[in-house]
């Protein structure tokens, strides 16, 4: 199956792997399972790791994607997104889809690398260490 997902219930994020060729039915199949998943946190955020999607999104699926998160926000809020793209071409493409749904996270970002989108997101978790601070 193209698109995977993992639940990290501990820090509320959902690691999204998609590979190959992926289709729009595949995402928002994905979608669907997630949103009737038990397992998912209602506040998470999201590793997006495209580096093996070999299928370029069009204009109008990347909207889709974006409605299908507008559909499930009722049963998960998304935080902060981080995506991770390698070629130029998906890159671009998926820059735009930060625009699309900018409304549906805190704050999303892409990235050319997995490491660098994990250190993101890290720091993107609020704090809650009550020491004080020098």
């Amino acid at each position: 199956m193209p698109v995977k997902y993992q639940i990290d219930a501990a820090n509320r994020l959902i690691r999204t792997r998609c590979s190959g060729p992926v289709t729009i039915e595949e995402v928002v199949d994905h979608f669907r399972t997630l949103e009737h998943d038990p397992d998912c946190p209602d506040h998470v955020d999201v590793l997006l790791d495209l580096s093996e999607e070999t299928s370029i999104p069009k204009t109008e699926n990347l909207r889709r994607v974006t409605s299908e998160i507008s559909r499930i926000q009722a049963r998960v809020q998304f935080g902060a997104c981080a995506i991770v793209a390698c070629t130029d071409a998906l890159f671009g493409m998926l820059r735009m889809f930060e625009v699309f749904a900018e409304e549906y996270f805190r704050e999303s970002r892409v990235f050319r690398s997995v490491s660098e989108a994990e250190a993101w997101l890290a720091l993107q978790r609020p704090t809650t260490s009550g020491a004080a601070q020098r």
